[in-house]
């Protein structure tokens, strides 16, 4: 009897070009889109539900940080099902769930059930984003992983963009729960089309399942001389990025600017950088290197947020925009760097990065929200540096790692 493990390993990998390269990265597209899109679409209405249910900003930022840290325990349970029964069915109810819970939200009577909803949603939507790393980690050819992986992270920027967008527009003329609904429905069109779209996996290997596989795939990472360094590298990135557009928010809300509910979310269209630096930064990785590229984009990160202390509203704006190219294009070079020096479990590996990514998120993202009730932006300002301070001193350890050896019959490892 012929055995799926070697058929799945002598398969070939989707290579660029193919119809199948094209399917799989407009589908990935659309799941990077609903996922951000749903999951940070209540970040511009963070500062009305305060108004609303009278909260502090630290409280009110509670409706974006319990999403985030249940999709990061979420992430190590849906990696370890995926290993076990396939890829595309886990990430497929994930986005059907996410866009059903988003739907329930504009219903919720108080702070409590708003609460309770985004914490669903971001139990559900955990069977996403590891799982699509992982995907692209064993489908695609390892030459345009980096390709493949930052056209995935364009969908998650022009989603985490146009959500933004549309709850603020929404909001300002309309009401927060007309805009949670709205985006509830483009949820449900991304779930089709997500899955009319993604070929099934033709590499996929079953692994251990349960808590064996768990603590032995955890093991294994944890005694890589890379991927912890990755790990801590995600925890920073997102805490960083997410606070600052937690924040900033309402900075330019309050005076001297006292700017409208739908300008300020016209920020979210610097996600358009994103985009870009994103699929550059992978092709740049491909050519040159990740470990060249890395600490470049972190610095442009760096100087991008102190951009940000300036009273001129023109270079705050241009601060936050060196700061979102260098967010994506440091988030596509670590994430297609696990993708490649991960052994199996794959997606456990990617749920791990992605765990300490939205833990950063709520984690940071909180206490970032306790430093504005004391210090306002300078305060932000200062703790965020401090970090991405942190972030530099990692990409430069980086820079020293040494490539793991590649086994004859693996072709995902580098």
């Amino acid at each position: 009897m012929s055995n799926p493990k070697m058929i799945a390993m002598n398969t070939p990998a989707i290579s660029a070009g193919s119809p199948e390269f094209k399917r799989t990265n407009r589908a990935l597209f659309f799941g990077g889109f609903s996922t951000f899109a749903l999951l940070y679409c209540v970040q511009p209405l963070l500062p009305l539900f305060g108004h609303e249910f009278s909260l502090t900003p630290a409280q009110a930022s509670l409706a974006l940080s319990i999403s985030t840290g249940a999709l990061a325990v979420s992430l190590l349970v849906s990696s370890v099902v995926s290993d076990r029964f396939g890829r595309k069915p886990i990430m497929g109810a994930a986005m059907f769930i996410g866009a059903v819970m988003t739907l329930l939200s504009a219903f919720a009577s108080n702070f409590g059930q708003l609460l309770v909803i985004r914490a669903l949603l971001g139990l559900g939507l955990g069977g996403m984003p590891a799982i699509a790393m992982a995907y692209l980690s064993e489908e695609i050819e390892p030459a345009s992983l980096g390709l493949s992986m930052g056209l995935y992270i364009s969908g998650s920027a022009f989603g985490g963009m146009l959500g933004r967008m549309i709850t603020s527009v929404l909001s300002d003329f309309l009401d927060w729960r007309w805009a949670l609904g709205v985006m509830g429905m483009a949820g449900l069109l991304s779930a089709m089309e997500f899955w009319r779209s993604l070929p099934v996996s033709r590499r996929f290997r079953p692994g251990k399942g349960g808590l064996a596989g768990l603590t032995s795939g955890m093991r294994q990472h944890f005694g890589d001389d890379g991927l912890p360094w990755l790990f801590a590298l995600a925890f920073l990135l997102m805490g960083c990025f997410i606070s600052a557009y937690n924040y900033i928010g309402f900075r330019l809300l309050d005076a001297p600017f006292s700017l409208r509910q739908s300008v300020v979310g016209g920020i979210s269209l610097l996600y358009l950088l994103g985009i870009f630096s994103s699929v550059w930064a992978g092709r740049m990785a491909d050519k040159f290197g990740r470990r060249g590229v890395l600490w470049l984009v972190l610095s442009v990160m760096f100087a991008g947020l102190l951009l940000t202390l300036s009273g001129s509203l023109v270079l705050i704006v241009g601060g936050m925009a060196l700061y979102t190219f260098g967010f994506f294009a440091s988030h596509s070079i670590a994430s297609s760097w696990v993708g490649r020096r991960a052994r199996a479990p794959q997606a456990l590996a990617s749920a791990l990065y992605l765990f300490f990514y939205y833990m950063g998120s709520s984690v940071v993202g909180w206490l970032c929200g306790v430093v504005w009730a004391h210090r306002g932006w300078n305060g932000v300002v200062v703790l965020l540096g401090c970090l991405l301070a942190g972030a530099l001193l990692i990409a430069l350890r980086l820079r020293n790692l040494t490539p793991i050896a590649t086994p004859p019959a693996a072709a995902l490892a580098t």
